[in-house]
């Protein structure tokens, strides 16, 4: 049986990739040798590593299936020779396909992932520049620049029309104007999430680079 593999992608406004269009509800097909960053289709597993090639503010974002010839050498995408466009996502849509993604596979041990880069485990921190992506584990901190994305299951932060998102047990978020702030919390002792929510920095109702927490399903400045 032909391996599928559920993963997701960022295009250009357009719904373009590195100049190649694509269309929602399309197959394609790569003939030939397939291998990752040289030939094929690309896409991430994690929905948030999407971040690392394209930026939050002014991209498109599609769940997308991969099959035919895998390539998954790469830490942090899949290469493949078939891929069909799924459905478009927002923000929302990422994030949630997000936080499934982690509780599907959280457990009670802190790992982090070798070779990977700007990323974090327990306690740890990440940094990374404009445009890249910063991951941190348990009670780590996450840092990424203007464009960037930064998770953490700690506290998360990054610059304008970044993204931010802090997942666990008494977590902090913060962005530049135009970042999108994402916040998670859950019970300790099992994982699961008891409250959650998504804003955007406009610089009036949430501010730019000030640090918040979740209290009452609502977003509560840090002293």
């Amino acid at each position: 049986m032909e391996q599928k593999l559920k993963t997701y992608k960022a295009f250009d406004k357009d719904l373009s990739c590195r100049g190649f269009k694509y269309e929602v509800g399309k197959e394609y097909e790569e003939t030939g040798d397939i291998k990752a960053c040289e030939k094929g289709f690309h896409a991430c597993p994690y929905p948030l590593d999407v971040f690392g090639y394209y930026a939050p503010a002014g991209s498109r974002f599609c769940e997308v299936e991969q099959s035919g010839k895998i390539d998954d050498s790469e830490s942090d995408k899949v290469c493949s020779s078939k891929i069909r466009i799924g459905a478009e996502l927002d923000i929302r849509g990422l994030v949630k396909a997000a936080i499934s993604f982690v509780k599907e596979r959280c457990t009670n041990e802190c790992n982090a992932e070798p070779g990977k880069p700007a990323t974090a485990g327990y306690r740890g921190a990440a940094t990374a520049g404009d445009y890249g992506a910063a991951t941190a584990g348990y009670r780590g901190a996450a840092t990424a620049g203007d464009y960037g994305a930064a998770t953490a299951r700690g506290k998360a932060s990054t610059g304008s029309n970044g993204l931010s998102m802090a997942r666990g047990n008494n977590v902090q978020v913060k962005g530049g104007i135009g970042a999108i702030l994402v916040i998670a919390e859950e019970r300790e002792d099992t994982c699961d999430i008891v409250d959650w929510k998504a804003v955007l920095v406009d610089g009036e109702v949430v501010k730019a680079d000030t640090w918040y927490r979740l209290e009452n399903g609502e977003l509560v400045e840090v002293d």
